[in-house]
């Protein structure tokens, strides 16, 4: 079943939307060349489709916990994605991916005690079947982050379904 298909006005728009969430339909509509009502339309049909959606984006002085772990998982590759989505599930969890390379799966959690890591690592995610090796790579200075540098864009191997999409 092909998903929502997108043609070059809602590229454009979601071009615009990256730049800047908070520019208005009118201005998006005048740069574009089209009524506000078309752009409030788009948007609204992107939302239901999954295909966007708004967010706050925090720094880490936001954040409770502000020092960033990295989690690389050596597991089994046949159940790479059950194994992801149960790692997903860890609530110090806050991002997994699916990657190539020595590690397939790579976790990554903010987190305040070093003792939590410990924990999420070696006691619950190295405790999974189907996981081999676990590596921790805690970032001691962050020289620059950028909350925009990985763009979602749909992958077809996973079907239409935005959740599916992000594992």
């Amino acid at each position: 079943m092909a998903g929502p298909q997108l043609d070059d006005l809602d590229r454009e728009l979601i071009e615009l939307l990256s730049r800047d969430a908070r520019v208005s339909n009118r201005k998006i509509a005048s740069e574009l060349g089209v009524t506000e009502g078309t752009v409030r339309g788009r948007i609204k049909r992107l939302q239901q489709d999954g295909m966007i959606a708004f967010t706050a984006i925090t720094g880490f002085g936001v954040a409770q916990k502000s020092r960033l772990a990295f989690i690389s998982i050596q597991a089994d590759v046949d159940n790479v994605r059950a194994i992801a989505r149960q790692i997903s599930d860890i609530t110090l969890i806050n991002a997994v991916m699916i990657t190539m390379g020595q590690f397939n799966i790579l976790a990554m959690c903010l987190f305040e005690d070093l003792e939590e890591v410990v924990e999420v690592a070696s006691d619950r995610i190295l405790a999974l079947p189907g996981v081999h090796h676990v590596e921790t790579s805690i970032a001691v200075r962050t020289i620059r982050y950028n909350a925009r540098v990985a763009r979602i864009t749909p992958d077809t191997t996973f079907g239409t379904d935005p959740a599916e999409m992000i594992a």
